[in-house]
């Protein structure tokens, strides 16, 4: 295996392992925001990860469960 080739096999690891945690979700939400209104503030990441636990804990559906 070449340099390279771990590089790619880390890189494809990092992007499952933020999909599938969300670390990713801000990152879409950022462009999202930007791409329909660019002259809307962009929440901070914060702010976003607040609103994003309270929407969890608010709707059980959502899969949040403390047991």
């Amino acid at each position: 295996m070449t340099v390279a080739d771990v590089r790619r096999v880390a890189g494809r690891i990092r992007w499952y392992v933020r999909e599938l945690t969300g670390e990713s979700m801000y990152e879409r939400y950022v462009a999202h925001a930007r791409s329909h209104d660019p002259d809307t503030p962009v929440m901070t990441r914060r702010a976003f990860e607040r609103s994003r636990m309270d929407a969890r804990e608010a709707d059980p559906r959502e899969g949040f469960r403390c047991c």
